[in-house]
């Protein structure tokens, strides 16, 4: 990988992150913390998009600061959608400047962070722990997904091919 791949990985989760934003604004305050089914990691939408914030969040303090975040974010510190999606906008801006700072070398760099939960050391390169975070968002945007679809609010596909089909990039 290089920075450039990077970007783009980097551009996808992102535009992939305001597909899913978009439809959770159309949903009522009660059907963004309602309660899911088992299998849904995070417990309701709103927890969703917390912890793939928070996924994020940790990961940029990681790499960029060197500071491994002793506890999660919390959905309760965003009371709503909106301060939700100020902290998003802000975070997004941060990952994308720290990323922009990067050359080819910087990404075969290895980091070495505590995990939040079971703390535990760890170490991989800045490449892989980027890679991880799109990835990870990846799994939990699918969740948010199917919770959107079933309140009728569906975000289409969310692939990374449809991404580049957008972009008309081959």
């Amino acid at each position: 990988m290089n920075t450039k791949d990077l970007a783009l990985l980097l551009d996808y989760n992102y535009w992939a992150n305001r597909r899913i934003l978009d439809r959770a604004a159309q949903l009522s305050g009660e059907q963004l913390v309602a309660p899911q089914p088992p299998g849904f990691s995070a417990g309701s939408l709103h927890g969703t998009l917390v912890h793939i914030l928070n996924s994020e969040w940790a990961w940029r303090m990681r790499l960029q600061h060197g500071i491994s975040p002793a506890a999660a974010l919390k959905p309760v510190e965003f009371p709503n959608l909106s301060a939700l999606l100020t902290r998003w906008q802000t975070e997004e801006q941060r990952m994308r400047e720290y990323a922009a700072g990067l050359n080819d070398d910087d990404l075969a760099r290895v980091v070495t962070y505590t995990t939040i939960v079971n703390p535990q050391m760890r170490q991989h390169t800045v490449e892989h722990c980027l890679t991880h975070m799109v990835f990870h968002g990846m799994q939990h945007r699918s969740e948010a997904a199917a919770i959107l679809t079933n309140f009728g609010h569906s975000p289409g596909n969310i692939d990374l091919i449809y991404y580049l089909i957008e972009r008309g990039i081959p």
